[in-house]
């Protein structure tokens, strides 16, 4: 189990609302994508379930010692009081939701009285994904809940819920990571990237680990590098954009094409945030246009260096006239 990174405020408070006797029995976890919302709400439910029966815990974390016998009942999927909802992954392939009959499945839990802890857990990552069934068959639980169930319910977009999940819940935010946690969560995830991938990465998480990862071992550092040269008007004779076109063009090259894609919008978006005025609003227009073409590149197969050529001449423009 991967232990959350940057978000011990959160750990501290509700272990202490645990303690307390007053936790409440729902909880939104609401945040960017990919921040670690979904290993803190299980490192939570870890934390609680194996304080509540010993060997005592120290600390005002989440982490728990690897041989704590608990700890290898979650592991091993096989504790009585924890279960976890996420879209089902069959044949190599992750269904798109989280099922009403993998929530009517709670039933045994709901219904039996806590095995090992004074409480039974339940974490859903995330619940963006319910279906409407899925959701309505959780409301009806979340409205009337047993006196000792726990509910950690994982969102990227809690507005998109249904306001009657929300107001039985209470929502906890999870902001961006810091460039200090990015990089020990990337550290400890990847170990042994070079410094200049490092910051590559953290550049291109934007405070989400689980973005950053996405780009792990695409050598990202020297598509960036060519971005912050296109965008500072080094690009003389289009060499820059030639040079990308012959480096992301070639079908060995799809993975770094694809994460070219993302990023160069991205890029884009970034430098739009340093700038007022009409600056801004051209650097909107490029964002808007370069968003556009990347989105559709894939989608209508559209000729990679064509499409190379034409976003990094997109961010070639966000360099100041000479």
């Amino acid at each position: 189990m991967i232990l959350p990174i940057g978000h011990e405020a959160q750990a501290r408070m509700l272990l202490a609302q645990a303690q307390s006797g007053r936790m409440h029995h729902g909880w939104i976890f609401a945040g960017p994508k990919g921040i670690g919302k979904g290993s803190f709400a299980r490192a939570l439910a870890l934390r609680l379930l194996a304080g509540a029966v010993g060997p005592a815990i120290e600390g005002d974390g989440l982490a728990v010692p690897e041989d704590h016998p608990i700890r290898r009942l979650i592991e091993a999927t096989a504790h009585p009081d924890y279960a976890e909802l996420s879209p089902i992954e069959k044949d190599g392939v992750t269904a798109r939701n989280i099922s009403v009959d993998q929530v009517r499945g709670l039933q045994r839990l709901i219904q039996s009285a806590p095995s090992l802890s004074p409480r039974r857990i339940v974490v859903v990552d995330s619940a963006d994904d319910l279906e409407r069934g899925a959701a309505n068959a959780l409301l009806k639980t979340l409205e009337e809940p047993p006196s000792d169930m726990l509910f950690l319910l994982v969102s990227h977009a809690p507005g998109r819920l249904l306001p009657t999940i929300r107001s039985r819940c209470r929502t906890l935010r999870f902001d961006a990571l810091n460039d200090a946690a990015m990089r020990r969560a990337l550290i400890e995830a990847q170990p042994g990237l070079s410094d200049v991938e490092m910051t590559a990465l953290v550049h291109a998480g934007e405070g989400s680990p689980g973005q950053a990862m996405r780009f792990a071992g695409l050598n990202l550092a020297e598509i960036e590098t060519a971005l912050g040269e296109l965008a500072t008007g080094a690009d003389e004779g289009n060499s820059k954009r030639l040079a990308l076109v012959k480096a992301l063009s070639a079908k060995s090259a799809k993975a770094r094409y694809e994460a070219f894609l993302e990023r160069a919008p991205a890029f884009i978006a970034q430098a739009a945030r340093q700038r007022q005025g009409p600056a801004l609003g051209e650097a909107l227009d490029l964002w808007e246009q370069a968003r556009h073409l990347a989105g559709g590149a894939v989608i209508l197969s559209l000729d990679p260096a064509a499409v190379v050529f034409e976003l990094a001449g997109h961010v070639a423009a966000l360099a100041p006239r000479r």
